[in-house]
């Protein structure tokens, strides 16, 4: 497939792999095809509307599309109370004609036969596809709704595996992937889908059977769940689909036979149930494996299917293994990052008298190791030290840039009985010539018993969001002296110390950014909600504040990592009993 080259331009509000998506899905069309927006105006062109049109990308992006382009047979500008794809475009709906005209730069008409489809473009933003081509003859204008009981024309065609091509690629999450595709073809071309994957381990698994019910799709968990292995020599069409052999049609009486294996008794259950009197069957496979296989089923629809339908059903499900082992992929990755990330986080040691608590989130959507990290570890004069930190970054750089820097600090810590600024003063001047960690944050403290029952803290903050301190009444504080700049500056000014006491049965929170940053807030607000809600959890067990707390005040759509440490002073024995005999 060649490339876009100058058509790659993509204007709107698209996140960059949702744009490149939509450039390749373009590109793949044999025909011209353009997408606008929710006002009309074109955002995306690939290369063959524009030798069609004789317009450059740069001369069609950003312009209506109606006003540009749709002509009367005349070449006079075509009023849009009389524009067929103008009024389709306004419905949302698909409507398609066979003879119409658009004008060419050099103010010659190109008649067109053309197809519109809403098209969804992800991030929330919906647009509308138009494919055009010239047409061998004139035909009716009429717009034809889309309709699933005729066969799709040639643009329909093309303008499905595109939508595919979207759809599929925009996502990395499997069971979205596989609601996607069911979509896509449940009823535009048959009433019943049926999803076989192969696992990890090589059993199979019937991931999904869907019914198209008037405008719903209808899960048949029934139906669906763990199937027998995958014969080795079996001609029945779902095992040589799972085999990755071919794509083949299929009817009740294809099952009715003595069966030979496992799955030809699942088949037949499969046709019994459902009704299905025609099934087309082809392999869902990326470029290394066999995935599994796509059911495409007819029961209402009176039309069976043809070998003629196979082309367009293999190159759905062709599209479709690709995007699901891509999205195997990548939650495969996640899984040893996280795993990864976890091995590198300490366990936390039991501090007599303390509670304490941590938690790690990862970012939603990376599927790396980030630099977001917490430490708590015993000193030399008995104290405790504790930490939370973060270095920019969400890849293996940060992360092991975050496994230097929580070393350097456990060293310095345990081997200078120093206060916490001269520590990080250390780590600050050796951070260059050490590490390659450009720029991090970080809290370090140290805890220790006072009198009365209180425990004293001492901390330095290099240019991390403040410590929050919880009174078992809920009265929060935070605790803002201390600060200094962020690490990696090498500014040579010395940081400043800050102590506090703890009174019994009171909570400190040391958290990183990911909790409270999102950018339709401001920073204020974040700190504001994480005080609210610390408040309010403040009675709660320390393992169910800190849970509830990443529940409550983690930003809706947060893309950041997040790193918490939550520690509890004992409470007074009386007033422990007083307030437990009160509840």
């Amino acid at each position: 497939m060649t490339g876009l080259g100058h058509s790659e331009t993509v204007r709107g509000p698209f996140a960059p792999a949702s744009a490149a998506a939509l450039r390749g899905a373009l590109q793949a069309i044999g025909a011209g095809a353009y997408v606008v927006d929710e006002q009309g105006c074109i955002i995306a062109v690939n290369a063959r509307a524009e030798h069609l049109l004789g317009r450059p990308a740069e001369e069609l992006l950003g312009h209506d599309a109606h006003d540009l382009l749709h002509r009367d047979r005349h070449g006079q500008p075509l009023p849009r109370a009389r524009c067929a794809m103008r009024q389709a475009f306004h419905e949302g709906r698909t409507a398609q004609a066979d003879e119409d005209h658009f004008a060419r730069a050099d103010g010659s008409l190109l008649p067109i036969s053309w197809l519109i489809t809403p098209y969804d473009l992800g991030e929330r933003a919906a647009g509308t596809l138009v494919v055009f081509h010239t047409p061998e003859r004139p035909r009716t204008t009429r717009p034809r709704p889309e309709s699933a009981g005729r066969p799709l024309s040639e643009l329909e065609r093309l303008a499905l595996l595109a939508e595919t091509t979207t759809q599929l690629t925009s996502t990395l999450d499997v069971d979205q992937a596989l609601q996607r595709l069911v979509a896509l073809v449940v009823p535009r071309l048959a009433d019943w889908a049926v999803i076989d994957l192969i696992t990890e381990r090589d059993e199979v698994w019937r991931s999904a059977v869907v019914h198209a019910d008037g405008d719903r799709l209808v899960h048949h968990e029934d139906l669906e769940g763990p199937m027998p292995p995958v014969p080795e020599e079996s001609p029945m069409p779902l095992s040589r689909a799972l085999r990755g052999v071919a794509s083949t049609l299929a009817g009740p009486g294809t099952y009715r036979r003595t069966p030979d294996s496992g799955i030809a008794v699942e088949q037949r259950r499969l046709f019994d149930t459902t009704g299905m009197h025609s099934a087309a069957i082809a392999p869902l496979r990326s470029t290394r494996e066999v995935l599994g296989a796509l059911t495409l089923g007819r029961a209402e629809n009176a039309v069976a299917f043809t070998p003629a339908d196979l082309p367009l059903i293999e190159d759905i499900a062709r599209r479709a293994g690709l995007a699901l082992d891509n999205a195997r992929l990548y939650q495969r990755q996640r899984k040893v990052a996280e795993t990864m990330q976890n091995h590198l986080l300490p366990q936390m040691p039991g501090v007599p008298g303390l509670e304490m608590t941590v938690r790690y989130l990862p970012a939603p959507d990376a599927s790396q190791v980030g630099g977001d990290w917490y430490d708590a570890f015993p000193l030399s004069d008995g104290s405790t030290a504790l930490a939370v930190g973060d270095v920019v970054g969400h890849d293996l750089e940060a992360a092991a840039g975050m496994a230097q820097i929580r070393n350097m600090l456990r060293a310095y810590a345990w081997s200078q009985e120093e206060p916490p600024s001269r520590i990080v003063q250390r780590l600050d001047e050796a951070m260059q010539d050490i590490t390659d960690v450009a720029m991090a944050t970080m809290v370090f403290a140290r805890i220790e018993p006072a009198a009365d029952g209180h425990w004293r803290l001492s901390w330095t903050n290099a240019g991390h969001p403040p410590p929050l301190l919880v009174s078992r009444d809920g009265l929060t504080d935070y605790l803002t002296d201390g600060h200094g700049i962020l690490l990696g500056t090498q500014a040579g000014v010395p940081r400043p110390d800050a102590t506090a006491l703890l009174p019994p049965g009171a909570t400190l929170v040391l958290y990183t950014d990911g909790l409270i940053e999102s950018p339709r807030h401001t920073l204020d607000e974040g700190l504001g909600r994480l005080r609210q809600h610390a408040a309010a959890l403040a009675h709660r067990p320390l393992a169910s504040f800190t849970d509830q707390l990443l529940r409550r005040v983690r930003p809706v759509g947060n893309d950041d990592d997040v790193a918490l440490l939550a520690l509890r002073a004992p409470g007074r024995k009386a007033e422990d009993g007083v307030r437990g005999h009160g509840r």
